[in-house]
């Protein structure tokens, strides 16, 4: 699954992909991740303008956002 969001504000509810990563390149704007992994850790990643950072499978992640940006998501499924 390929999708482009536009957020001009955080993220109000959590998700997590069990079958596969999730990679978040940020095109516009800023967004900060957060990551709480299946391990019980947690990550905070905040990106720029063509930076990304990959939600792993079985990760629980939201992101804020300060302001407005657009962001590409590339979500592995089955198969």
């Amino acid at each position: 699954l390929v999708t482009i969001h536009r957020f001009s504000e955080s993220g109000d509810s959590w998700e997590m992909h069990p079958l596969g990563d999730e990679v978040v390149l940020c095109l516009s704007g800023a967004i900060t991740l957060l990551q709480e992994n299946a391990d019980g850790s947690t990550s905070v990643v905040t990106l720029g303008p063509h930076e990304y950072a990959v939600n792993p499978p079985g990760t629980w992640h939201t992101a804020d956002v300060a302001g407005e940006a657009a962001v590409l998501f590339i979500t592995a499924g089955a198969g």
